[in-house]
């Protein structure tokens, strides 16, 4: 035995590092501000309380978020089995009572032995090995000793754009081009006529946008750079013509003249799979920017792996400060989890959550890393927060498809396709996790 691991918030993923450290034998110190003090948007005294959704996303294993959970059972997982145990019908979906999920999860933490709970608000960064995992809410102490850490890759709003994968572009419509040729043809344009621009600018002001609750400050106040696109349309018909999608400096190759607007894709990973709208941050529906955004010449069948978000979410640039197993560069024995990392969503917070306890509980004992192959999710995840290619334009990301490597085969069929994905992770996980000898799904 050995420790304590200090682990700060007893959410989705401060829970899984608590568990992880204290099933390697390490004792764990879990502080937890609840029931003392509350965030806005928590209500409930139990550990790893879900605040939006009760749904867990899709079960089934050829869907990343199924792949996601699949792969965090293998790996020793709290969360997923309490989840089960605690589902509500949900079709193909898991989902949970959320009181008897947090009631389960907490009755798991406090009977632990090696575990402590320590109630209270930090407010400075206890000595020893620490695992961050306050979450897109963390309180004002504990927000300016993260800001202390990570100097100005601290954000405190979520405003990114849509994402789709380059296999689902229609190629036939899209060309590659670069602003008045400077520089490599880097961007995929997606030029529109004088009609099509005025039906999506008709469809866009109409749509339906997400309300935010009463504790997110609103963003636009604070983001003038980082206007919706849908607030931009509204401030005059042109006004998107002169803003991110000015046709001037572009011409298209097979007409040899300027579009009446223009719409360019950005490469978002290294590997060129997806592709992000740039300049089109906005705060429609999901449904809404599916209908409106697949409008856009060459998105008729975009495969949608993020949609954009505009709402609170304090979040580090990873990229630029955490190692793949989400230790700090320059402070290795403080490690981040949870959404703060820029992992998206609950299980992908709980994942995070699991990596970081491990690698935590590993690295006092001596043992040998974990190297989670790129080919798995939670590899995947690891390492798109982790790749300093993403440091400059870094937002947070979920679980999708489209951040693993291509398979090299094309298959049409997309259920099968992504069989063959999740058939490749769960083989390499196994793999690896033999490799060093763990005992997965423990």
């Amino acid at each position: 035995m050995t420790g304590p691991i200090n682990v700060i918030g007893a959410g989705l993923a401060g829970c899984e590092a608590a568990w992880q450290a204290a099933c390697y034998g390490i004792s764990v110190r879990l502080y937890e501000m609840k029931p003392e003090k509350y965030t806005p948007a928590h209500k409930y005294s139990g550990f790893a309380e879900l605040v939006c959704s009760n749904s867990l996303k899709a079960a089934r294993l050829e869907s990343a978020a199924g792949l996601l959970k699949y792969e965090m059972e293998l790996l020793g997982s709290l969360i997923v089995p309490c989840a089960k145990e605690n589902s509500v019908e949900a079709g193909g979906a898991l989902a949970v009572d959320r009181e008897k999920f947090s009631d389960a999860v907490t009755e798991k933490i406090k009977s632990h032995p090696l575990i402590e709970v320590v109630p209270g608000e930090v407010t400075s960064l206890p000595e020893g090995v620490t695992i961050i995992a306050t979450g897109p809410l963390t309180s004002g102490a504990m927000a300016e000793v993260i800001k202390g850490l990570c100097g100005e890759g601290l954000s405190f709003y979520d405003a990114a754009a849509p994402i789709v994968t380059y296999e689902s572009l229609d190629k036939e419509k899209v060309f590659y081009a670069s602003r008045y040729g400077r520089g490599d043809a880097d961007y995929v344009n997606c030029p529109m006529n004088k009609e099509e621009y005025l039906a999506f600018y008709e469809a866009l002001i109409s749509a339906e946008k997400v309300q935010l609750k009463d504790f997110e400050t609103h963003p636009f106040s604070v983001y003038e750079g980082c206007m919706p696109i849908e607030e931009l349309a509204r401030r005059g018909i042109d006004t998107m013509r002169f803003g991110p999608m000015k046709p001037v400096g572009i011409d298209d190759p097979r007409t040899g003249r300027r579009p009446y607007a223009v719409v360019q894709l950005r490469r978002e990973n290294r590997e060129g799979t997806l592709f992000n709208l740039v300049g089109f941050q906005t705060n429609l529906k999901f449904g809404e920017q599916k209908r409106v955004f697949s409008m856009i010449p060459g998105l008729e069948n975009a495969e949608f792996m993020r949609y954009g978000v505009m709402h609170r979410n304090t979040f580090i640039n990873s990229p630029e400060l955490l190692n793949s197993d989400f230790s700090m560069r320059e402070h290795p024995e403080v490690y981040f989890a949870g959404q703060m990392t820029g992992v998206e969503g609950y299980m992908e917070s709980a994942a995070s959550g699991i990596i970081a306890g491990a690698a935590a509980a590993r690295k006092l004992l001596g043992l040998p890393p974990i190297e989670l192959p790129k080919d798995t999710m939670t590899g995947a995840l690891s390492a798109y927060i982790s790749d300093p290619y993403n440091s400059g334009k870094f937002q947070p990301m979920g679980a999708n498809m489209g951040i693993l490597p291509d398979i090299g085969v094309r298959i049409k069929d997309k259920k099968e396709k992504y069989g063959v994905y999740a058939e490749r992770a769960v083989d390499s996980l196994k793999k690896e996790l033999e490799r060093i000898g763990y005992e997965y799904n423990r």
